[in-house]
């Protein structure tokens, strides 16, 4: 899953329209993601050598929310917004 995340940004950096290209796709991706996005790493005191590697799988899934709202239009937010009722803006207003 760590994988298709990383994918799936690099698309999304690809080209300027891709992002909003994706915006119809959100009900399909978004209810995954929501159910992984509290999936983190705590190693407490410890040094976590794997985050290079971005292994961590909850905050590869906000990296991934936050690059989908910045290059995702106007509608982007919102749709995130209802899919993953827990999620905050990463754009100030």
């Amino acid at each position: 899953m760590c994988i298709t995340l990383q994918l799936l940004q690099k698309l999304v950096d690809s080209a300027d329209l891709v992002g909003e290209a994706l915006v119809p796709y959100y009900r399909q991706i978004l209810p995954i993601l929501n159910l992984f996005k509290n999936k983190n790493n705590n190693s407490g005191d410890k040094i976590d050598y794997a985050q290079r590697k971005k292994a961590c799988l909850g905050e590869l899934i906000m990296e991934t929310l936050q690059l989908f709202e910045a290059k995702g239009g106007d509608d982007a937010f919102i749709n995130i917004k209802y899919m993953v009722p827990t999620y905050e803006s990463c754009i100030n207003m």
